[in-house]
């Protein structure tokens, strides 16, 4: 008789994510609900008030501004990571590529801001090129806006999606395109209609894996940012280590998670359902649609 070691081989998975996620977790659902104490952490009392000041206009407008540069980061992160991605799988030298799109990740990541700083300040690599070339006799104000928040999130990101880009690119059959070519698609269409349906499972990765972190971000607004580019990760800071009202922070920290959770699932399902109709409407069947064989078996 064979025996079932399934539940013995999920055991350690489900003791680090009981550990480190779920009881975390439930820890900031629990403060959340709770009161806060005068002198920082909480008080065991039930408590809506944490939820309530939810509605400050103030922290309405810093949700607003989040979700904005959240979704400006993302849409240039994937812009920038699709061509990036083709390439690379369309290269004869896929390790050398995949290897520079690494190496940062070698680095520390406050490193890698304040190398951005250095290119970006007042007196920084940029303002002293445009001097040099006489285009500019003073400063200009490169940091601490919107601008540099988009632009550092941009470049900490973008491996973050094109890694799982460059993984579903690579799997796909590219005569399908020449196919394409051949009917008399521009090269455009060939990649907007046979190219971009089928690779849309390394895109919903890619949206998630760039969305989610740049929406929580805390360190590249407050090091590069200045008053309009303050997000929720840095409130949820301060509440934390300045106003001490760890109620409030652990309310905004279940809004986070649930407007990443809900944009995530809604994300995902419109992708598969586009996906499948783009597969309907043109009458090609699951196996054909990634090996270029028609749906009734013809070569």
């Amino acid at each position: 008789m064979t025996r079932n070691y399934g539940k013995i081989y999920a055991g350690p998975q489900a003791l680090w994510l009981t550990v480190f996620f779920a009881a975390p977790l439930a820890i900031i659902v629990a403060y959340s609900f709770m009161k806060r104490d005068l002198y920082g952490g909480v008080l065991p009392q039930a408590s809506l008030e944490a939820y309530r000041s939810l509605a400050n206009p103030t922290l309405l407008s810093v949700a607003w501004r989040t979700l904005w540069v959240s979704f400006i980061a993302t849409v240039f992160t994937i812009l920038i990571a699709l061509p990036c991605g083709y390439s690379i799988a369309r290269s004869g030298n896929q390790a050398m590529r995949l290897f520079l799109v690494i190496v940062p990740f070698w680095t520390n990541f406050l490193i890698r801001i304040y190398a951005w700083i250095a290119i970006l300040g007042n007196e920084g690599f940029l303002n002293d090129l445009l001097k040099i070339l006489g285009l500019r006799t003073n400063s200009v104000q490169f940091l601490y806006n919107q601008g540099a928040v988009i632009l550092v999130l941009v470049y900490m990101y973008l491996p973050y999606a094109i890694l799982p880009l460059f993984s579903t690119i690579d799997k796909f059959d590219f005569t399908l395109l020449e196919a394409a070519r051949d009917l008399g698609a521009t090269r455009m269409q060939a990649l907007m209609k046979v190219l971009i349906p089928n690779i849309r499972g390394g895109l919903v990765t890619a949206v998630l894996f760039t969305f989610i972190p740049i929406f929580g971000a805390y360190a590249v607004p407050l090091l590069v940012g200045g008053k309009d580019a303050y997000m929720l990760g840095n409130v949820i800071a301060d509440q934390v280590t300045k106003t001490r009202n760890w109620p409030l922070a652990s309310s905004i920290s279940m809004g986070v998670t649930v407007l990443t959770g809900l944009a995530a699932v809604i994300f995902a399902a419109t992708s598969r359902r586009t996906a499948q109709h783009v597969v309907e409407d043109s009458g090609i069947g699951p196996l054909s649609a990634t090996a270029g064989i028609p749906s009734g078996g013809q070569a």
